[in-house]
Formats: structure tokens, sequence, C-alpha cells
């Protein structure tokens, strides 16, 4: 992909921003991770996170690029649902809630979310868990890697690899200088950011255009996107919910916070994350439903945000826009990278392989996965096969068929380990079977569906008794 004719920005102004925000992040990193001292500060930030550290690093972590730039997507393919959909995104983190409470209590040293499935279901489950959180994890990294490449390319005309390696090259070495201590440190500075510029983008676009004018044009062009029966978008609403909630619950991304949060920290801090995060999407959507007034042509789906606020707003809503993004991106791959490659390190690296290794093995091996995970997620970004909704949502099937195993593993005893496993699996195929065969939009439905239905029937007819002692387990695997 070359440089487009619509750019907002010249391509040196693109490369101003993209140095001065480069060079912010990587010094901050280096810094905040200056004091880092062992595995379990490089990897948990010492377990001491407090509230306003802890909060701000989950919402900012759950801002994504693809809450910034799907969200518009979503708006202009399936209208007034498709943002207010996206915004069910915030009941995962509502619900993490008071699951972060209970894992703290029962794993108060535990590292992963494989821990949890290796001690609470035995090693089979846990095997089937990994595949999928690995499968996520890497489908994640690459949507953000593609959204980094799309935004560069859309507001400077710079080519969409080079904007690509440049946003993730900075976010590996940072997170490579400080760990988790790094990651949330700068995701304080990145909520500040975020929040200011979606507010202020929101604002500039209702004054730019103005709902009478949008809403003509909307029933003059695209009328569909007014439609609150539009079948297809009442659909994504209910899939979209289930696969935030999945992705969340299963995800180590989150459980790395519940462990690395201070007692009582966690039920807070996602709390009020839910809350502040979910008008984002609504905002940031909202901009999508400009483009019939403005006549906008969009080329792809997935660069409506950046072209409607450099339509709007010229060259100021263009830098807005990408300082926005930028730091949407970071926030999120930093904390990606994190939490995979703790999970690669202790539950495949040390789980499997080297089960014996030290401490400063680990310590040693952390910052080589870390590398590794980001030359993987760039390899798989070059060729950008689909767009981002697209793999954002094919990684639903995956997800959903987590969220009975975990949260019912979590408060019953009588859990069947057998059918947990099976659950994961079937949820996962089946909900391939429907994103392929039906849409998109009914993966994570049919995923969540047919695994709570084979864990509420086998822990029904063979009811399992487990001992909760033994999750407090967790350390003495690591040592």
């Amino acid at each position: 992909m070359t440089s487009l004719s619509h750019a907002a920005l010249d391509p040196g102004t693109g490369w101003v921003i993209l140095a001065v925000f480069s060079v912010l992040w990587i010094v901050l990193g280096a810094y905040l991770g200056r004091r880092t001292a062992g595995l379990e500060d490089y990897m948990l930030a010492g377990r001491r996170v407090g509230l306003a550290l802890g909060t701000a690093t989950t919402m900012a972590t759950w801002v994504t690029s693809n809450t910034t730039m799907a969200a518009p997507q979503l708006a202009l393919q399936m209208g007034v649902w498709g943002m207010f959909g996206y915004s069910l995104g915030a009941v995962g983190l509502l619900l993490f809630a008071p699951l972060a409470r209970r894992i703290h209590a029962l794993m108060p040293s535990g590292f992963t979310s494989g821990d949890f499935m290796r001690l609470r279901y035995g090693k089979t489950a846990w095997r089937v868990f990994l595949v999928i959180s690995l499968v996520y994890g890497f489908g994640w990294l690459v949507s953000m890697g593609m959204a980094g490449g799309v935004l560069v390319n859309a507001l400077t005309g710079i080519d969409y690899r080079i904007g690509m390696s440049v946003i993730l090259a900075v976010c590996v070495l940072y997170t490579l200088l400080g760990g988790l201590r790094a990651v949330i440190g700068t995701d304080f500075l990145q909520t500040l950011i975020i929040l200011v510029g979606v507010v202020a983008l929101a604002w500039l676009a209702i004054s730019g255009v103005g709902f009478e004018r949008m809403h003509e044009a909307l029933l003059a062009r695209r009328p569909e996107l007014l439609d609150l029966l539009f079948p297809a978008a009442i659909m994504f609403l209910f899939n979209n919910l289930l696969f935030g909630v999945g992705e969340i619950f299963h995800s180590n991304v989150w459980w790395s916070r519940a462990f690395a949060f201070r007692e009582g920290v966690g039920f807070k801090a996602y709390l009020i994350a839910g809350i502040f995060w979910m008008p984002i999407p609504i905002v940031a959507g909202f901009v999508a439903l400009t483009v019939p007034a403005l006549h906008l042509n969009v080329p792809a789906a997935d660069m409506v945000g950046p072209l409607v606020a450099a339509r709007l707003l010229g060259t100021s809503g263009a830098v807005i826009v990408f300082i926005v993004v930028f730091a949407a991106l970071a926030s999120s791959l930093d904390s990606l990278l994190a939490a995979t490659s703790d999970l690669i390190l202790t539950d495949l690296y040390k789980g499997h392989l080297r089960p014996h290794a030290s401490e400063t093995e680990l310590a040693g091996a952390a910052r080589w996965v870390i590398l590794s995970l980001g030359l993987l997620a760039w390899l798989l970004c070059l060729p950008r096969l689909t767009t981002l909704a697209q793999l954002l949502y094919f990684m639903g099937a995956f997800v959903a068929s987590t969220i009975w195993p975990i949260a019912a593993g979590l408060f019953w005893r009588n859990v069947n380990p057998a059918g947990a496993a099976l659950a994961m699996l079937a949820g996962t195929v089946t909900g391939l079977a429907g994103y392929f065969l039906i849409g998109f939009y009914v993966a994570a439905l049919i995923s969540a569906a047919v695994s709570m239905s084979i864990v509420l029937l086998s822990t029904w007819l063979r009811p399992g008794e487990f001992d909760w002692a033994l999750l407090s387990h967790a350390r003495e695997t690591h040592r």
C-alpha cells in the first residue's frame, strides 16, 4: 500500500509525530522499569499496583486500536447498533470485577490464567485453553499492528508496512526494557491522552456537521443505519457482549493485573474502568455516521475514523486522531506483549520444556519471548489479508468458549473437568462454523451457547469435587 491522495497530513508531519511519541514511550518505559528486580517484579510489577494506576491501566488496555478504529467501521456497516453494541464490551470489565477479587483470594501467588486452568481442571483442559489463548493473543497483536499501519497510511500516506513496523518496534522496545511496570506507568499517560482526544473529536464532529444534517443524510442515503430492527445488527449486539466477556475472562492480560494489584484493588479498578470505558466506543463510532452528509468516499471500512476526522477538521483533526490512536495502540500492544510472554514463558517454556528452569533463566528468557512475539506479529501483519473487524470477530469463536469454564470454575466446586475441556473445544469449533457459514456476528454467540450447555450438562450428570486450597499452590510450581 503506497501513499494516498486523500492523506490529511504530509509524510514529514507524520514522521515528526511518530518520532516524538516513540521517543516519549521508550524513555518513559525505560525510566519506569529501571528499578525492576527479579522475575515477579518484571512480570507482575511486584504485586503492589494501587487503585489509580490499576484503573488507568485497565481502561487504557481495553481502549485498543480496535475501539478507536473498528467502532467507526461497525457504525458505518451496522449503524446505531454497531457503536452501541461495541460499547457492551464494558460488560466484560464490570463482570470481571468480582472475578478479580475471587482470583486474588484463591490464588494470591498466581502468575497466569494458565495456572488456574492447570490446577483447577488438569492438563488436558490446560492445553486446550493454552491453544485458545495463544491464537487469540496473536490475533489481537496482529489486529493492533494492522491498525497502526492503516492509521499511518490513511493520515499521512506513509506506506502501511513502514508505519506498522515502527509502531510495533516502539512497543516491543519499551515493554522489553521495563516489563509490567513500564506497561502500567505508560498506560496512565495514554489514558489521559485517549480521553481528551476522543471527547475533542466528538465535539468537533457534532459542531462541524450537526445532528439535523447528519440525520437527513442518513435517511436519504443509508436509512438502514438508523434501523433498530436491522437483524444482523441485533445479532451483533449480543455477539459482541459475549465476545467482550470471553476476551476478558480468559485473557492473561486481565489475570496478570488481578495478580499484580494490591489486595482490595482489583474489584474497584475493574468496576470503575468499565463504567468510564462504556461511552468511548459510542463517541468514537459516532463520527462514522457523518459519512453520508460529507459525501466521503471510504476506500476501506476500517479507515473511516481517520478519514472523517481529517475531512471535518483538516490538519488539526488528523493530528488528534493520530495521537489518540497511537496512544491506544501502545496501551494495548504493550499489555498484550507482556501478558502473552508471561503465558508462553511459564506455561509453555517452564510448564512443558524446562520444568526445572531457575528464576534467573526465566527472567532472561522473558525478554527473548517478547522480542519473538513482536517479530512474529510483524510478519503476520505484512500481508494485511483482512479488515480489523473481520479479524477481531474471528477470535470470538475461541474466547467465548472459555466464559463458562472460567466463571463456573472460580465459584462452583463441582464443575466436571472433562466437561470444561470439551466445552472449550466444542464451543470453538461450532463458533468457527457459525463464523464461516452464517457471519462474523454469530461466532461468539454460538460458541458461548455450546460451551455453556456442555459445562452445565456434564456437571449435572457427573459432578466433580475440587479442593480450593490447591489453587494456592501456584507459586510452588514456578520455583
